[in-house]
């Protein structure tokens, strides 16, 4: 691995997971999360188990893995014209989901940081990747399921049916996916950011 990849990865993984993290305690203090103190090991951080705190980081680190892993397993790029079609349907998802939601919180916040990730990385970012991102986002369904089934016969996670539009998808709210979406992406982002700079800055 090129040197300037474990600090992209490092500062990728902290700054995605620290952000979502502000972003699970808000969802909690406002109600649109809780949890079950008697599933959640480990001590309370900000009123928080550290197990909840801990889950940005674990897979912001697991579709960083899986996106380095792609990527040098199937390098070719040639998908990547396709991306940005791909990109405005979930950008049209996204504004009727806000139309539909703006009340909801867990789905306000949600869909407002997916939309603004992808207007930004689409059409002010010049880093072209999300055919990448979409392709590894498509794999960590996978994993994604079984965290799903985890989450509905334990229920670690309780969810607000009054913060969200009430529409399931495998035992989580459909806006869980787009959230984790989110948080892919800006890791994804960020760390090909990173990687860029060191590149420059290296020569």
């Amino acid at each position: 691995m090129n040197t300037s990849y474990p600090k992209a990865f490092l500062f990728s993984v902290a700054l995605t997971g620290v952000f979502f993290c502000l972003i699970t305690y808000l969802f909690s203090a406002l109600g649109a999360l809780s949890f079950s103190r008697q599933l959640t090991a480990g001590p309370l951080i900000v009123g928080l188990p550290l197990t909840i705190l801990l889950f940005p980081f674990i897979l912001s680190m697991l579709g960083l893995f899986s996106y380095r892993f792609l990527n040098n397993s199937f390098p070719k790029n040639h998908l990547e014209k396709f991306s940005l079609s791909v990109s405005n349907v979930i950008l049209g998802i996204c504004v009727a989901m806000l139309f539909f939601g703006y009340l909801k919180l867990y789905t306000l916040v949600t869909f407002s940081i997916l939309f603004i990730l992808l207007i930004y990385i689409e059409y002010k970012n010049k880093l072209r990747f999300m055919y990448r991102f979409y392709r590894t986002y498509v794999a960590l369904l996978i994993p994604l399921y079984f965290l799903c089934l985890y989450i509905k016969t334990q229920g670690p996670i309780l969810f607000n049916k009054n913060s969200t539009l009430k529409l399931d998808l495998i035992y989580l709210p459909i806006e869980a996916y787009f959230f984790f979406m989110g948080m892919l992406l800006m890791s994804v982002y960020l760390f090909e950011l990173f990687k860029n700079k060191a590149v420059k800055k290296n020569g």
